[in-house]
């Protein structure tokens, strides 16, 4: 029996979606900064961009009511500092009650979807700067894939130096995550060399008036180290479609973990569908990586 009341937030969705607005209204916050200085948060945000897929399941994160209880599951362990997700996700937690004393980061765009001719243009289609403002989020978060042989690469990062200036006029900090880009064999594929991230770093933290607000969300590549030579800004590090065996990815975060100006993680498949099934078992390792034990 889930310990989740899923049957009352369907009924409040249908009867008083009012109270998803009155609950965040209300919503205790917490610094963003706080203790160690660390954050742990758990990414749940790809649905949106039709990415289901985990480990060539291309169907694992279909079943919603799994995914909210794997989110409950990760939300409840100590060391996780909070959640990102579309405003679907982050209502439904609110109507669950889980998002007390949590850094709630709201994604923005999600119109470059998985798979489509479309992919590459990542149009903002879901919360916008003010919309976070209006339901007391604390983080803002975009994609930049950036494709030199497209043209309509430049649109996006017009759209995202606005949301960049934005967020920085508001004092809410926004998370970029860049990549180059390029179609290979009708897919969309991020370059993740040492080279092709350092290059994404310098254009995006370069978008907007103002970058006093700019986070950098990066993958963990070879060379890590250099990387983190080519940035300032406060960098969290990305989980991604988890490939290969789980030790060695968690080894990899805790060496990029500690490079200077690594602030921690935003992981979501990885954890919410490991290997072996055990969610808590993945979630409090990789909080150990980051906040210790």
């Amino acid at each position: 029996m889930s310990r989740l009341d899923f049957s009352a937030l369907r009924q409040t969705r249908a009867q008083h979606p009012e109270r998803i607005g009155e609950i965040l209204a209300s919503r205790t916050r917490r610094d963003l900064i706080r203790g160690d200085g660390r954050l742990f948060i758990v990414a749940a945000d790809h649905r949106a961009r039709g990415a289901l897929g985990v480990r060539g399941d291309d169907n694992a994160m279909a079943n919603r009511y799994e995914l909210l209880e794997g989110l409950a599951t990760a939300l409840s362990r100590p060391g996780v500092d909070g959640v990102l997700g579309t405003p679907d996700i982050i209502d439904d937690l609110a109507l669950l009650g889980l998002l007390d004393d949590k850094i709630v980061v709201g994604s923005m765009n999600r119109g470059g979807l998985k798979g489509a001719s479309f992919e590459m243009d990542d149009r903002y289609t879901a919360y916008s700067v003010d919309r976070i403002q209006r339901d007391r989020l604390d983080f803002a978060k975009n994609l930049l894939r950036i494709n030199l042989a497209d043209p309509g690469s430049v649109a996006t990062l017009e759209a995202t130096a606005q949301v960049v200036s934005e967020a920085a006029a508001a004092g809410l900090p926004i998370m970029l995550e860049p990549f180059m880009s390029s179609w290979v064999n009708g897919k969309v594929q991020n370059d993740l060399t040492a080279d092709a991230v350092i290059l994404s770093i310098a254009i995006a933290e370069g978008l907007g008036d103002s970058s006093a607000y700019s986070w950098l969300k990066l993958p963990v590549v070879p060379e890590m180290n250099r990387v983190m030579a080519a940035t300032t800004l406060p960098t969290l590090l990305l989980g991604g479609d988890p490939v290969g065996n789980q030790h060695e990815t968690f080894e990899r975060w805790h060496n990029a973990l500690g490079l200077p100006g690594v602030r921690g993680l935003v992981v979501g498949r990885s954890l919410l569908y490991p290997h072996d099934g055990n969610i808590e078992k993945a979630i409090d390792m990789a909080a150990t990586l980051v906040h210790g034990a």
